[in-house]
């Protein structure tokens, strides 16, 4: 049994019943989670552990020990309770745009053994399709600066241009490109913004080592200006989608 969960809801007053209605789904899928090795599903753990207020790991530890990495537990959880994500890259493909092969690649180029590498590709995969293909995703609008698609050898590009490209053109999927005559524009590192339905946005800032949530007010406020300015440098939805189409510099 898992006494942890037990514990909590009953320090929060809540049954598997008013549990289920909090978070919108059938009582009897709570109650199984009280059985010994049952792990909800990614989505469902973030937003019980919201409304219990634990952190997921503490709830269910087995599903960090089978996936995730560390450093990056954090922001998954946030990225799986959002209702709206909002990214900016510089340097590579955001990873919720990646293709498997991407993936593959820019992995491979850090000091990683070939087992970890298909390790973490796997949980991009996985990630990508907790996000994308819960009963409702996300709101997503992506801001990439030209200089990312052009990064690449052709034979790895044209592919994942082509998954950009089918992304964008879902109806909750934003994609847009800064165009390498906008010049100079505030964006120096890679970030995220994740927006929940009842608590205050938090930001991922990704260095070289690892990454880390921003949720300070003050840097909040700070980053969030940064990405009003790139996404004001940024081509519109349409324009965006017929420059990846075109992809002149792959011609």
């Amino acid at each position: 049994m898992n006494e942890v969960l037990r514990s909590a809801l009953s320090a929060k007053g809540l049954t598997a019943e008013t549990l289920a209605a909090r978070l919108g789904i059938d009582a009897k899928t709570v109650r199984r989670w009280d059985t010994e090795g049952r792990i909800p599903q990614a989505r469902h753990r973030a937003a019980a552990a919201e409304a219990l207020g634990k952190d997921v790991e503490e709830l269910w530890p087995e599903s960090f020990r089978r996936r995730d990495v560390a450093w990056f537990r954090p922001w998954r959880e946030q990225e799986l309770a959002a209702v709206s994500l909002r990214g900016f890259e510089i340097a590579v493909v955001p990873g919720l745009l990646q293709t498997e092969d991407y993936a593959r690649a820019v992995l491979s180029s850090s000091p990683l053994h070939l087992d970890e590498v298909d390790r973490l590709v796997r949980i991009r995969m996985e990630r990508q399709k907790a996000v994308f293909d819960r009963p409702r995703p996300p709101m997503c609008v992506f801001v990439l600066d030209q200089a990312v698609l052009m990064r690449g050898h052709r034979e790895l590009m044209i592919p994942q241009l082509a998954h950009i490209i089918a992304m964008a053109e879902r109806p909750n999927v934003f994609v847009h490109v800064i165009p390498l005559e906008a010049g100079v524009h505030p964006g120096l590192a890679g970030f995220a913004l994740a927006s929940m339905h009842d608590s205050p946005d938090v930001l991922w800032l990704d260095d070289q080592a690892s990454g880390r949530l921003v949720s300070d007010p003050g840097q909040l406020a700070s980053l969030t200006r940064v990405w009003d300015a790139v996404r004001g440098y940024a081509l519109p939805r349409d324009l965006s989608i017929q420059l990846l189409k075109a992809r002149p510099w792959l011609t």
